[in-house]
């Protein structure tokens, strides 16, 4: 009773455990008294009632010590050998009389007799395998220390199944918005390499009809070096475009500060063709004289040699047919204002002609009083 109640009285687990073991034992052991006795009783007589019971109750009684001696593995060692030798005797008198009646043959086999053995085998295998995990007898407060315990690792471990599984179901969706994220990032990234390749491809087109246009049509200095209205000192101003015969109402300057008519070349003015003209040939001597790299040739100012070729070209092809006379270009030439030595604007001429394959249809003569400007 001991074992099968707790300090208090209660019934505990091994205990309710034990009493059932012992229960089945005690009742194999009364079949086995029986089955052992219809064999023992014939040969032995008064005595097999003793012999059977005697070992029996050794039987109990060894199964009852093992458990007593569980905690000291040395005694519990000779108890179970000796609970082993007696489940051996105990089995082997109705299993004997089995061999015996099958070699008789043709007699009847009794249920117990096949059941005997077979009990009390199962019996002591019951007790070897359920013994081991019942441990050792303790107290309340000792089993109420380790039910709490249990309990506490019971609850820590659901814990950590819960927690696990809030870790694997936010893996699993954080897995799903990383693709979904890298998916956009993808697309974005795609999206703007096609908008660069659209832009490369556009620019690149751009550039080489632009490249095109400037070398078969180069953009003339005076266009580059027209300067930049500056937001700070910007007014209105009206260009000084030749032909705009109601520039003198407006206030804007008939000619461009470069060419004469206004200023120190006043007096060159009287002596020059209609305006009209006058502007129409200075227009396009500044243009000869930007595609040419130099500066535009002014009236009333002694001209370079480039200006001085620049100008004489322009007189000799102004005509149809070409002016081939030099006397007659030294005297445009001065009608139209500008200034240089009669010398250089004959030497002038005749490498222009020179150059262009043409001869000189003057006279030898001898240099015309007027001619002489310097």
């Amino acid at each position: 009773m001991e074992q099968i109640k707790s300090v208090a009285g209660r019934v505990t687990s091994r205990g309710l455990v034990l009493a059932v073991l012992g229960a089945v034992t005690l009742a194999v052991a009364i079949l086995s008294v029986a089955v052992s006795y219809d064999i023992l009783e014939p040969r032995f007589g008064v005595w097999a009632i003793p012999t059977v019971g005697a070992l029996d109750a050794l039987w109990v009684v060894f199964q009852a010590t093992e458990i007593l001696a569980r905690n000291h593995r040395q005694r519990a060692r000779r108890v179970l050998i000796a609970g082993l030798a007696l489940t051996a005797v105990n089995a082997a008198i109705p299993a004997a009389e089995l061999a015996l009646a099958a070699q008789r043959g043709g007699a009847r086999l009794d249920l117990a007799v096949i059941l005997t053995p077979v009990a009390i085998v199962a019996t002591k295998t019951a007790w070897w395998i359920a013994l081991p995990s019942l441990g050792r007898a303790v107290s309340s407060d000792t089993r109420q220390a380790i039910a709490t315990r249990r309990q506490h690792v019971a609850d820590r471990l659901e814990v950590m199944e819960a927690d696990a599984a809030h870790r694997v179901e936010l893996l699993e969706v954080a897995a799903e918005l990383d693709a979904r994220v890298a998916k956009a990032e993808a697309h974005y990234r795609e999206t703007v390499l096609k908008a660069q390749q659209s832009t490369a491809e556009t620019l690149h087109s751009q550039a080489v009809s632009t490249e095109k246009a400037l070398t078969a049509k180069p953009v003339p200095a005076a266009a580059v070096a027209i300067p930049l209205p500056d937001l700070e000192s910007w007014t209105p101003t009206a260009l000084a475009l030749p032909g705009g015969g109601d520039r003198a109402t407006s206030g804007a300057p008939a000619l461009d500060p470069a060419h004469p008519g206004a200023g120190d070349d006043a007096q060159v003015s009287a002596t020059s063709g209609a305006p009209g003209e006058d502007a129409v040939m200075d227009a396009t001597l500044t243009d000869m004289a930007t595609v040419a790299g130099i500066e535009a040739p002014r009236r009333g100012v002694t001209l370079t040699d480039a200006q001085l070729d620049l100008v004489l070209r322009y007189l000799r092809h102004e005509q149809d047919p070409a002016l081939s006379s030099c006397r007659q270009a030294d005297r445009d030439f001065r009608a139209a204002g500008f200034k240089a030595s009669q010398e250089r604007v004959r030497g002038t001429w005749k490498a222009i002609l020179t150059r262009e394959g043409a001869e000189d249809h003057d006279d030898e003569s001898a240099d015309d009083p007027e001619d002489s400007t310097v």
